[in-house]
């Protein structure tokens, strides 16, 4: 589940189509979200980089309302985000269906969440040398198996100084301007939502305590990122959550 942050407000359910989507287009990319959700902005910014077009329907996580049938049929697990491929009007039955952030990340990176012919801002997995593919790794890693952790300690009252001290080691991580250097990449992707909603809170690259040298590095991605039109468009400007 997600705390909600004092930021938040309800949510309804709400659809729209991306101004991108292709309708003459016999294969359709559905993708289904919630828009306070980090996970889900992960994925989005993926889509939103590759250019990819999809049709975005956000669904209620909360509330008296529940969410619709349609959506646990699509993932029995009943959480976002979710991205569908298929045939448009084949009522679903020959869609391919990943229901996870980061199978949604690998999809568009491997090409099996078509992109735009031309591309966009995201870099194809393919593209990339050894040394970023690495490094684009060690990125993912580090955000799901460390920031994740030592940020909700932190935001519930747990170790500042250990976040801090976490920070300062990916500081040095931003190969710079984006985390695996000039291009943009899946790192990118799965750190911005939760090194942004870490910066709400704590600040990053503040003035006091040293932070300003020891995560200016971080400081100057991110406002990189917030300049950059396919992260900006799913930054939360109605609220958002938290990552539990």
């Amino acid at each position: 589940s997600h705390r909600r942050s004092r930021h938040s407000s309800s949510s309804a359910l709400s659809s729209k189509k991306s101004e991108d989507a292709n309708e003459n287009n016999n294969e359709s990319t559905r993708f289904v979200t919630n828009k306070r959700c980090p996970f889900a902005q992960k994925a989005w910014i993926a889509l939103e980089a590759s250019e990819c077009a999809f049709e975005m329907r956000e669904v209620s996580l909360y509330g008296a309302g529940g969410k619709p049938d349609w959506f646990w049929e699509l993932n029995p697990r009943g959480t976002v985000p979710v991205v569908a491929v298929g045939s448009s009007g084949g009522g679903g039955g020959g869609e391919e269906v990943f229901a996870d952030s980061d199978l949604i990340l690998d999809a568009v990176g491997d090409g099996r969440i078509a992109a735009d012919e031309g591309g966009g801002a995201l870099s194809p997995s393919g593209e990339l040398s050894n040394e970023e593919k690495e490094l684009v790794r060690k990125w993912r890693t580090s955000i799901s198996d460390r920031l994740i952790p030592v940020g909700k300690s932190a935001v519930l009252g747990g170790s500042l100084p250990k976040l801090r001290s976490l920070l300062k080691e990916l500081n040095g991580m931003v190969a710079g301007p984006y985390l695996a250097g000039e291009r943009m990449t899946l790192a990118d992707c799965a750190a911005f939502p939760f090194l942004w909603r870490i910066d709400q809170e704590f600040v990053i690259g503040g003035k006091d305590g040293g932070a300003a040298e020891e995560e200016g590095k971080l400081r100057a991605w991110l406002d990189n990122c917030m300049g950059t039109d396919s992260i900006k468009r799913t930054i939360p400007v109605q609220g958002w959550w938290w990552w539990w």
